[in-house]
Parts: structure tokens; sequence; C-alpha cells
């Protein structure tokens, strides 16, 4: 979709490089060179590659401007990306891979919150850190009794540049009941982690605001024909659909929906993807939010759009493109201040230091500022209201949540 002239930096900030060391130091042309490893977990093939590409393209990219900037004399980047096919399972597969791989440091990713759930104790186990731009399930940093209050960080060494479900389903709870003024909403979610987690975050804030929950359902996110559901849907009175789940589902059930009585569907940023409208020919009018503000908007994000662009690549930088190029920014930035304080190199703990360091990353983004709080999350809670307008998505609103 976009791309670079030049070598990207985000704005006072010099790229570094991560990975782990081996006492074999590799050479690459002239003298040694330390070579360093970023992984990236992503769907690359299935419904949800669309997503899964732009992330791993976005972190290629990140790696590239690294090796074009040689921002760490001696360091020498590299890429390896393994495919989750969105299933929890690979990805704790993938997990081990990445834990086998000595020169590596840090992985971006994965896209599906239900998928980190499988990886996040083996990376604890081995110092090695992970940054998701993607998952947005709360319980991930703050434990399974954040609800009530008792927040606590279950793994260590996770770490995301996107926002929570209880951040996102307060923010599509006020913008539908106070922006579109809608009152009586059908909730429905795919079972999933990511999808019941924002449809229940939505349903608390909505029905604090005076909203109703006119009917409740669950649908099986492998299924096409939604037609069941829909005729609940009509006889509830629902002035629109709010779905939580991902667009390889969300596309098909918001067509019937239109096909049947003619209201809205809204969903998360799991809806937010060119293909939730190349896959719903009545898309029209359909609501999603996302993390962040539009890349395209912000003044921060013009080179990492240009060099993306420059770099060719085939697929869409998509929804979490900015945020991926900042999640292996900040793994950059932590091996940054490891090396620098070990005269220039990684030492033989790399992983442990690199995991201590990310506590102190900051710096100015593709998004924003960037950097996390005592939970691993993100500190940026800015949040984006798309509908689809003309057939594609334009943005509606945009702010921080408190």
């Amino acid at each position: 979709m976009l791309i670079l002239t030049t070598v990207l930096t985000t704005g006072a900030l010099t790229l570094t490089a991560c990975g782990s060391r081996d006492d074999d130091t590799k050479s690459s042309g002239s003298g040694d060179t330390q070579t360093v490893v970023i992984g990236v977990d992503a769907p690359l093939t299935g419904d949800l590659s669309a997503l899964g590409l732009g992330i791993k393209n976005s972190a290629d990219l990140a790696v590239k401007i690294a090796n074009q900037d040689k921002a760490v004399p001696g360091i020498k980047f590299e890429l390896q990306a393994l495919d989750d096919q969105a299933q929890p399972s690979v990805g704790q597969q993938n997990a081990q891979k990445f834990i086998g791989n000595k020169d590596l440091v840090g992985v971006v990713g994965p896209l599906n919150s239900g998928v980190a759930q499988s990886m996040q104790k083996p990376f604890t186990d081995a110092n090695l850190t992970q940054v998701s731009p993607a998952n947005t399930g709360t319980e991930l940093t703050q434990g399974n009794n954040w609800k009530t209050g008792d927040k606590k960080r279950p793994y260590a060494a996770y770490f995301r540049t996107a926002t929570t479900d209880a951040i996102q389903g307060a923010f599509a709870a006020n913008y539908l009941f106070k922006n579109a003024n809608i009152k009586d909403v059908y909730l429905i979610d795919d079972q999933k982690p990511y999808g019941a987690g924002l449809a229940a975050s939505f349903k608390a804030t909505f029905t604090e605001l005076g909203g109703k929950i006119v009917g409740t359902d669950h649908i099986n996110p492998d299924d096409r024909d939604f037609n069941s559901v829909v005729t609940k849907v009509k006889s509830s009175g629902a002035k629109a659909v709010y779905y939580g789940g991902e667009y390889p589902a969300g596309a098909p059930l918001s067509q019937q929906l239109k096909d049947s009585v003619k209201i809205p569907l809204m969903g998360g940023d799991g809806m937010y993807s060119a293909d939730f409208i190349k896959l719903n020919k009545k898309a029209e009018g359909d609501i999603a939010t996302s993390v962040g503000k539009p890349v395209e908007e912000l003044e921060s994000a013009k080179k990492f759009i240009a060099d993306y662009k420059t770099a060719g690549y085939k697929d869409a930088y998509e929804a979490y493109g900015g945020g991926t190029y900042d999640a292996a920014w900040s793994i950059i930035e932590a091996v940054k201040i490891v090396a620098a304080e070990n005269d220039g190199k990684l030492p033989d703990d790399a992983r442990v230091q690199v995991l201590e360091a990310m506590k102190t990353v900051k710096f100015e983004g593709v998004t924003g500022p960037v950097s996390f709080d005592e939970f691993g999350d993100t500190t940026n809670t800015m949040m984006t209201a798309y509908q689809v307008t003309g057939g594609k998505w334009t943005s509606k609103l945009s702010e921080a949540v408190k």
C-alpha cells in the first residue's frame, strides 16, 4: 500500500539491533559481525493471513532499515518468521523453535490473543521478550481477575503495543451510544478469548451508559451460514449488532444480516481489515474500532509509509503495520541499551538483559510515544472508530481513552 524513499528514523531514535549472542560470532564481509534475530509469529496462511502478512512485512521493514543504517556497528539483523495459522497449538510449537534459536532475543507477535496464551509461559521461562502489536485480551497482562480490580501481571516477558479490550470495548460502547445514537444492541461473540473478552467489555460499558442488550448469542467462527442468528436479531428489535470476533466470520454475518434487516454491524480491531469489505458486498455503514490513530493521519508515520511502499511488499501493512514496526523497534531499542552497557556487544545472558531493559524503553515511534507500564501494556491508549463509507474504511473519531 505505501513506502520509503530513504532510511527511516522515528523521531530522534537511532535504530539498533537485537539478538542473543553465541561465543562464535559470524562474519558479514568486514570483520566479525554478531548476528541477532527478531522472531515474528503470525498467521501467514489461512483466513487471517491479510493481517498476518502485514505484521510480517512491517517487522521485516524494521530489520531492513536497521541493517541499512548500520545502527549498531558489528551487529546484523535477521528475521525469523513463523506461521502460527491462528492456532494456539501451532503457536506453542513456534515458541519452542524461537527459544531454540541461540541468536534470537525477541519475538514480535502474535496476532491472536488465544495464540499468545500458549506462548507466554515458555517465553517467560526462557527470558525471551515478546511484544505483540495486536493482542488486546486484557487478561494477558493483568491476569484473570482484572475485572475485580485484582490486577497481577502473569508473565514478565510479555509486552504489547496494542491497548487492551477493557479500553477498546469501553470506547466502542461510548461511540455507539453517544456518537451513533444507538441504544438497542444485539450482542454476538465467537467464543474465542479475543471475541468473548471484547464483547464482555462492550456490554459492561454499554449497559452502564443506559444502553439495552436486547439479545445475546454465540457463533462458531468457522461457520459461514448465520441465518438462524439473523432471524433472532430481526425479531429482537435491535438497532445494531455488536460482534466480538474477526472478519472471516464477521463479513458473512454482516452480509446475511443486511439481507434480512438494515442495521449496522460493529466490531473491534479484528474486523478492521480491507478483507472485511472484500468479503462483504453489503459492508457499507458497518463500524469497527482499532488501536491507535490511522497511520495515514500521523506525521510520525510518514516515513514508515514511504519506506513500506519503496520496499515493494505485495501485501498491505493493514491494521497493525505501525504497531508492528514499533513492537520490533522496542526490542531493538532494548538491545541498544544492553549493547551500550556492554562495550557495544551483547553478553552471554543477552535475553535476560534485554528483557530487563524493556522496562525502560521509551521513544517516539510510528504510532506516537512508545513505552510500557508495569503490566507490559502500552501507555498509548489512542483508539479510533471507523465506518465503511464509499467502499472503504473511513476514520470517524480518534481519542485517547482514560
